[in-house]
């Protein structure tokens, strides 16, 4: 075994442990896909979930890519890759399955849109959105080898393509978008972090149930803002009422009218 991959094999079981993963076909998939690839070239910017400050890894190996660590995309702008054990949890808590088509809005780089692709599997789809032109061009490059994935340069909020088993949102939002709802197939699950200006918020699991939608919150999270997202106190008083209401107990709802659930 190369040391590369003795590293992956490290970082899955550390994965596994830590979020007690339950799916045999994401841990696979963890174990297949090289993170090296969804990269620009090392030596890397690098920082764990509580630091507040990047270190640059010592060489371009990439055993350094293979702990539980973000990577700057665009360090400027504080943008990094989503802490894997993170994604792995939600990818997991979404129960992401065999065949299941997949929506990501805000694919990033590529590199979840490919593990996610290992799990659907051959006859599923993966739909993977992003908003800024020059990483959605590199995704696609990154991306050419795996032929379930489609990668799309566009607003997750305008058009999402045909109904999906599963919608990942990797962005912050001040509430969950009306078509985002409406674009599940029955029994189909949704995950969006809510946020305030500060990035801080909770990422909310919402499941389809016949006419009805019921939210929980599962985690919460400190991401990088969704395009276009609400800038105001209104929207920060939005998402904490999201917030507030799903974390006590399932938020049973129809829709969504002036960013609120209703009944109607």
């Amino acid at each position: 075994m190369s040391d590369a991959a003795a590293a992956r094999a490290r970082y899955v079981a550390l994965i596994a442990r830590r979020e007690r993963i339950s799916s045999p076909r994401l841990l696979a998939a963890l174990g297949a896909v090289p993170r090296e690839d969804f990269l620009a070239k090392g030596p890397w910017r690098i920082k764990s979930e509580a630091a507040r400050s990047y270190r640059l890894t010592p060489d371009a190996d990439p055993v350094h890519l293979y702990d539980n660590v973000l990577v700057a995309i665009d360090a400027r702008r504080k943008l990094d890759t989503g802490l894997p054990s993170l994604w792995a949890h939600f990818v997991d808590l979404l129960d992401v399955g065999e065949k299941d088509r997949v929506v990501q809005i805000g694919c990033g780089l590529g590199y979840f849109s490919a593990v996610l692709s290992k799990i659907v599997g051959p006859r599923g789809r993966v739909h993977a959105i992003e908003c800024d032109e020059r990483l959605a061009a590199r995704a696609a490059t990154n991306l050419r080898a795996y032929g379930n994935v489609e990668v799309v340069h566009g607003d997750g909020c305008r058009h999402l393509g045909e109904p999906a088993d599963v919608i990942i949102v990797h962005a912050g939002f001040s509430q969950p978008h009306p078509l985002w709802l409406q674009s599940l197939r029955p029994r189909g699950r949704l995950l969006v972090p809510l946020t305030q200006r500060d990035r801080e918020g909770a990422a909310l699991k919402i499941t389809r149930k016949g006419k009805v939608f019921e939210a929980e919150a599962v985690q919460q999270i400190r991401i990088f803002p969704g395009r276009g997202r609400g800038t105001t106190a209104l929207d920060d008083r939005v998402a904490d009422w999201w917030q507030r209401a799903s974390a006590l107990a399932p938020l049973r709802f129809r829709g969504i009218e002036q960013g609120l659930p209703s009944d109607g």
